[in-house]
């Protein structure tokens, strides 16, 4: 499966890191003898919880550095249910380690804010969906925080 670029010119200077990160995260490796990349956001997704919790960590950052880029709130919201989607599906065992060597959430991203920075699409306000968006994917990361706590604390019981 090859991945889909939607990049529609040049990307512009100041968003050279952000492509350079998305590929890290997303698009970095290639499976020998197939056309089916994937990066360092899958293979630190299949360390079991703690892994999901830094591949939410590290799609969360690239989000807010798109949104200092001037994504508007209506890119946001589509950002954001790729990062729900992503943390959601890739924390099932096994079947959310196959989404996520499919989905690239990173990716999907990136290139909605060049087709918004490039040709002005995804415009619009989104706050009205943005905060409770917002509100959710922060008890989210509280829950899987605490997931992470337990199943540690379990390990920990187990051990000693």
């Amino acid at each position: 499966m090859q991945e889909e670029e939607f990049e529609l010119e040049p990307v512009p200077h100041e968003l050279k890191g952000l492509d350079t990160f998305s590929k890290l995260l997303d698009s970095t490796f290639r499976i020998p003898f197939t056309d089916i990349r994937f990066g360092v956001d899958f293979l630190v997704g299949l360390i079991p919880y703690g892994g999901d919790l830094l591949s939410f960590l590290f799609s969360g950052g690239l989000v807010l550095t798109m949104a200092r880029h001037g994504a508007s709130g209506m890119v946001l919201i589509k950002m954001l249910w790729n990062i729900f989607l992503d943390a959601v599906v890739g924390s099932v065992p096994i079947l959310g380690d196959i989404f996520d060597l499919f989905y690239k959430a990173n990716r999907r991203n990136y290139n909605l804010l060049i087709e918004h920075y490039g040709e002005g699409e995804h415009q619009g306000s989104g706050w009205i969906v943005v905060i409770p968006v917002l509100l959710t994917l922060i008890l989210l990361f509280g829950l899987l925080i605490w997931l992470l706590i337990k199943v540690a604390s379990f390990g920990w019981g187990i051990l000693f």
